[in-house]
């Protein structure tokens, strides 16, 4: 759905204790409207943050025992605003048989008995055409615009050192010519709609980075976003909590959802959520559960095209702060981020379309490990415990799903894939202005 959206200006510094809570949208705040989120990860918190600017009450619930326990707890902490080209386009059918037998490919496909995969694929599948991606392509650039906007105006309330947040640009290294070639044809694309970028040789890289030395003779070149971001996605999570609470949202932590209760005398409306932990009552609801929307969409009759795909990280000590790069690093080659966060370097990879289990695998563990190791040797030391495996809520088209569902009062905020972090507060604003707008 293309919803009309109000631009305006924010800043990373200027805005003042407080300027975020300031109400946005068209009309007066509803203060006696009640939403319940279901979902209280990054996109689930920042539609709460969102809803309470503009005058209403909130409940956030979520069947895990905090906030940012799922797929936000261990994210990239890259805010892409730049980098958020689909996964499907239309070069990704010669490469399919590579997705679907080689054991060492960054984005694995392991076919399942299970009737959501097969029927995701078929549309991702469609989606792997010029024009599609292209339009993708711009739906998120725009997305991704107003999300900036907005996370930043968050983020302008809070101490930068506080949530580790850093704008020390982005840099994605291209192996081969071909590699390069292929990024600055999607650079050439996104001129004029996303943030700046340039084209580096390989010499220019280094001197851009000199921390990237091992990478010496294993680059064509390289893309740099100069105004691209980092932050902590866990402690932003709890910020959010923090500052929610204390404008009287109630969260209801290890609530499973078990069902619902249709209003009386209107079938396409819920009166209630049956939950593990009794019946609560609902006027409106918002579902943002990421990949566990689509059995919470099923109890209620109808299907949504989000199936997870599932991707690793670990995190180290910096220990020589000099010898790792200030600006996030993609190694196009390994499909591998870095993210400073603080004293800590986040190291994320992997892609794996394998269905629910969430179980690490020690294999693509240790080949994290090994990667930060050749990326900087010993100047990042692994913290202990710091493994992690999580489910992204991917859609075909890679686009999130912002749209009112079959039930009249619940709206559906789902399948911002690899870029919940980079899109959950422009989610979450478009998201409320579709709501003011019925």
């Amino acid at each position: 759905m293309s919803l009309a959206v109000e631009r305006e200006s924010s800043s990373q510094s200027g805005s003042g204790e407080g300027s975020y809570w300031e109400t946005t949208g068209s009309g007066a705040p509803r203060k006696h409207e009640h939403v319940t989120v279901i979902g209280a990860g990054i996109v689930g918190l920042a539609t709460a943050a969102v809803l309470v600017r503009s005058g209403r009450a909130v409940t956030v619930m979520d069947e895990l025992q905090g906030p940012g326990h799922g797929t936000s707890w261990g994210n990239g902490c890259q805010l892409s605003y730049g980098y958020v080209a689909p996964l499907a386009n239309e070069g990704l059918w010669s490469e399919l048989p590579h997705l679907l037998c080689s054991s060492d490919s960054p984005l694995k496909i392991r076919p399942r008995l299970d009737p959501g995969q097969w029927s995701w694929m078929l549309s991702f599948l469609q989606a792997c055409n010029a024009r599609r991606s292209r339009q993708s392509t711009t739906e998120l650039l725009e997305l991704a615009k107003l999300s900036r906007q907005e996370t930043e105006r968050w983020l302008a309330m809070v101490e930068p050192s506080v949530l580790s947040y850093t704008c020390h640009g982005k840099v994605v290294v291209l192996p081969t010519e071909a590699a390069l070639a292929k990024a600055m044809q999607q650079m050439k694309l996104q001129e004029g709609l996303g943030p700046v970028q340039h084209a580096l040789t390989e010499e220019e890289c280094l001197r851009l980075e000199p921390a990237l030395q091992r990478f010496r003779g294993k680059m064509a070149g390289a893309i740099h976003t100069p105004s691209e971001c980092a932050v902590d996605s866990l402690a932003l999570c709890r910020n959010l909590e923090q500052q929610l609470r204390a404008r009287g949202v109630e969260f209801r932590y290890g609530t499973k959802v078990l069902g619902f209760e249709r209003a009386a005398g209107d079938s396409h409306r819920v009166a209630a959520v049956v939950s593990d932990q009794g019946r609560l009552a609902v006027d409106g609801m918002v579902l943002a559960a990421g990949v566990g929307s689509r059995a919470i969409a099923r109890m209620l009759g109808f299907s949504v095209p989000v199936y997870p795909m599932k991707g690793y990280s670990i995190t180290g000590r910096i220990l020589d702060s000099e010898a790792v790069p200030r600006a996030s690093i993609t190694d196009a080659a390994k499909k591998v981020v870095y993210a400073r966060i603080g004293s800590r370097l986040r190291v994320a990879g992997f892609a794996e379309l394998q269905g629910y289990d969430s179980a690490l695998d020690t294999a693509k563990i240790e080949a994290l490990v090994q990667y930060t190791h050749e990326a900087f040797g010993s100047a990042v030391e692994m913290e202990p415990d710091s493994a992690w495996a999580g489910l992204r809520p991917v859609t075909p088209t890679s686009v999130p799903i912002i749209r009112q569902s079959p039930v009249s009062n619940m709206f559906l905020n789902i399948g911002q894939g690899a870029l919940g972090l980079t899109l959950a507060f422009g989610s979450a604003r478009r998201l409320v202005e579709l709501i003011e707008a019925r």
